[in-house]
């Protein structure tokens, strides 16, 4: 029986080489994101029984719902829904970063991902479904400048536990996924489309790709039903970790 498979943020990086790879495995795909240009060349990929996309912000409650009300019932009975939509933004210490960026932050990675979930929990409980939220090794490994990027991450985290713990007996599997370094648009959205500091950051790197992440997924998705993989943190083999920071007096 071909299972349904909702991703959030479609249009480009993890999420949109995630319908590429779970239609390719005959999966029909629910894709979402803001940019509707982006979503039709995934139509155009792979037609309209294979995947239909809607267009809305996640930090619109009201659109997420309106979308998930216009579904069509051969895309309605989601099996799994795949939590990929967030963004970071600004590269700033606290002390400097921009109040608004910060809430712009909140409301998608936590406000949006929570709202969606929460409408979609009866279906997946039905179907015996399963949940995987993108968090990032930032929910773990702060770095400078990472303050509200990395405190969404760890809520994310954090929210999968919780909601692992609160469907127990219900058959329906939570994972939270936790990438490193990846190639993607990640930087270029982060540094208001910097292209030489994205270019510099994975320079020499061999950072991973969306595509590594999208295997992951559904490898994820198609273990044994008895099977649950709680958190799956990666990173490519050349990012690892380093010293703490000490600050000394000048004259010390």
């Amino acid at each position: 029986m071909t299972k349904t498979v909702l991703i959030t943020g479609a249009t480009a990086g993890f999420g949109a080489a995630a319908v590429r790879r779970f239609a390719n495995a005959g999966w029909r795909v629910v894709a979402t994101g803001r940019r509707a240009y982006r979503l039709q060349k995934l139509i155009d990929e792979f037609g309209t029984e294979k995947v239909f996309t809607a267009s809305f912000d996640m930090r619109k409650p009201d659109a997420i719902e309106a979308a998930l009300a216009a579904l069509p019932d051969s895309f309605r009975s989601i099996d799994l829904l795949i939590n990929n939509a967030g963004l970071a933004l600004g590269t700033a210490p606290a002390q400097e970063a921009s109040l608004e960026q910060w809430h712009q932050m909140i409301e998608t990675n936590v406000t949006g991902l929570v709202t969606i979930t929460h409408k979609l929990l009866a279906t997946l409980i039905a179907q015996k479904g399963a949940i995987i939220n993108i968090s990032s090794v930032a929910a773990s490994y702060p770095y400078p400048g990472g303050n509200v990027y990395g405190g969404t991450k760890a809520f994310v985290a954090q929210f999968s536990l919780g909601l692992r713990s609160d469907l127990h007996g219900t058959g329906v599997r939570v994972t939270s996924v936790e990438p490193g370094m990846t190639e993607t648009e990640f930087t270029l959205v982060r540094t208001s489309g910097n292209q030489s500091a994205s270019d510099n950051l994975y320079k020499g790197a061999n950072p991973m790709t969306a595509e590594n992440i999208a295997e992951t997924l559904l490898w994820i998705a198609t273990l044994p039903p008895h099977m649950n993989i709680n958190r799956i943190e990666l990173m490519p083999v050349s990012q690892s970790f380093g010293p703490f920071q000490v600050h000394r007096d000048a004259g010390a």
